[in-house]
C-alpha cells in the first residue's frame, strides 16, 4: 500500500507570473520531473504563449494529518524561477507533457496551444542554459478556425511518436517528430488522450490510442484505415462527459468525467473491472495510475480533492488540497506537490 511521505506547496513567484490565463475545465497546463536523488523537483507551467520553470525544494519532508486523517501540505521553497523560451507559441498554450529523453540527463517536453501548433523541445536537467527546439509542427489546417482544448501525449515506447488532440476541430493529428503519419477524426469533442502500454499490444509499438470524446471511450489502432482507424467505441453513462482517461502497464483503462465515477475497462474483454460510484463531490478531471504500484490510480475532482484508489476497490488514500484550483481562482500562486513512497505523484490540472 502506498503511503505519502511529504506534501507541499509552493508560491509562484508573483514576478515570474502575475496574472495567469484561465484554463479549461480538463486543463493539462502542468508537469513535473523529480530529480534522481530527490532533493529537489521542477514544476513546468503554461500560462498564455510561455513556459514557466520553477524549482522547488524537497528536503526535510514532513507530514502533517488533519481531521479524518487528511494531509495538509506544508510550505516549500522555491529554489529558482525562469522562463523556457524555447516555446515561441503564437496563442494560449493548452498542454505540456514531459517525457524521458534518450540519456538520462535529457527530458522532451512536449507544447501545444489552442490551434494545435505543437512544438517539441529537449531540455537538459543539470545545465540550465542549454533548451534546444528539437521540432516544430504546425496543425494540418494551418490554424484555420477557432482555438479550443488541444492536448498531447507521447508514446510510451518512443518518444517521437506523439498524438495531439483539438477539442473544435474534432480532430487528432499523429506525427513521427515533425512527419504526420495520420489524422483521426472523432464524432465528438476530444477531452484527452493516452496510448496504451506496450504489454497489451506485444509487437514492439504502441500504435493503440485511447481517446475520451463525449460520453464515449473510443479506441483507435494506427495500423488500420477501416472505420477511420476506430476498432471499438465504449460508451459511458448517457448524458455524462468523460474528461480524463489513463492507461495501466497492465493494459487496464481508466475513465472519469462528470458522473463523478471511476470505471476501468478490461481490454480484452471491453467489461468494466472495477467501478467507484460518486468518489468525488464535483466532475473527475484528472487520473493517473500509480508508477509504483499499477493496481492503484491517483483521482483528482474539480475543486480541490485528490484521491487514490485500489483497482479492488479499497480506497488508499483521501486528500483534500484547495491549491489544485490553480487558474481557476485569483489566489493561483500555488502548486502541490504529494510524493509518495518511493515515487512520486504528479498534479493533474492547474
Amino acid at each position: 500500500m502506498l503511503e505519502a511521505r511529504s506534501l507541499r506547496k509552493a508560491f509562484v513567484p508573483p514576478s515570474l507570473l502575475s496574472d495567469p490565463s484561465p484554463g479549461n475545465l480538463q486543463s493539462t497546463r502542468l508537469a513535473l520531473h523529480v530529480n534522481e536523488a530527490g532533493s529537489s523537483c521542477s514544476v513546468y507551467i503554461a500560462s498564455g504563449c510561455r513556459v514557466y520553470k520553477i524549482e522547488i525544494s524537497m528536503e526535510d519532508s514532513t507530514i502533517i494529518h488533519g481531521k479524518e486523517s487528511l494531509l495538509i501540505p506544508v510550505h516549500a521553497q522555491v529554489i529558482s524561477s525562469s522562463i523556457v523560451d524555447r516555446c515561441p507559441h503564437r496563442s494560449e498554450i493548452q498542454s505540456v507533457v514531459i517525457a524521458e529523453g534518450d540519456s538520462d540527463n535529457c527530458l522532451i517536453m512536449g507544447t501545444v496551444d489552442s490551434y494545435g501548433h505543437l512544438i517539441v523541445s529537449r531540455l537538459d536537467v543539470i545545465d540550465a542554459d542549454v533548451d534546444r527546439l528539437s521540432y516544430s509542427v504546425l496543425p494540418q489546417d494551418c490554424g484555420v478556425g477557432e482555438g479550443s482544448w488541444a492536448g498531447v501525449c507521447f508514446s510510451p515506447v518512443h518518444w517521437s511518436t506523439v498524438a495531439v488532440a483539438r477539442s473544435f476541430c474534432k480532430s487528432i493529428d499523429v506525427y513521427d517528430q515533425d512527419i504526420h503519419l495520420r489524422s483521426l477524426h472523432t464524432l465528438w469533442y476530444p477531452a484527452s488522450l493516452s496510448f496504451l502500454q506496450n504489454s497489451l499490444i506485444g509487437d514492439g509499438n504502441s500504435s493503440i490510442l485511447a481517446v475520451a470524446e463525449g460520453s464515449q471511450l473510443t479506441i483507435w489502432d494506427l495500423r488500420t484505415n477501416h472505420n477511420g482507424g476506430c476498432v471499438k467505441r465504449v460508451c459511458g453513462s448517457i448524458g455524462d462527459l468523460i474528461y480524463a482517461v489513463s492507461c495501466a502497464p497492465s493494459g487496464a483503462i481508466a475513465v472519469g468525467g462528470s458522473d463523478r465515477t471511476v470505471t476501468i475497462f478490461d481490454p480484452r474483454r471491453w467489461s468494466a473491472i472495477s467501478r467507484w460510484v460518486n468518489c468525488s463531490k464535483y466532475e473527475i478531471t484528472g487520473l493517473s495510475f500509480s508508477s509504483i504500484d499499477t493496481a492503484c490510480i491517483y483521482i483528482q475532482g474539480v475543486d480541490y480533492e485528490i484521491m487514490s484508489e485500489s483497482c479492488n476497490g479499497k480506497a488508499a488514500q483521501c486528500l483534500h488540497v484547495c491549491c489544485l484550483i490553480f487558474f481557476f481562482c485569483e489566489i493561483c500562486a500555488i502548486i502541490s506537490l504529494l510524493f509518495c513512497t518511493l515515487g512520486c505523484f504528479t498534479p493533474f490540472a492547474e
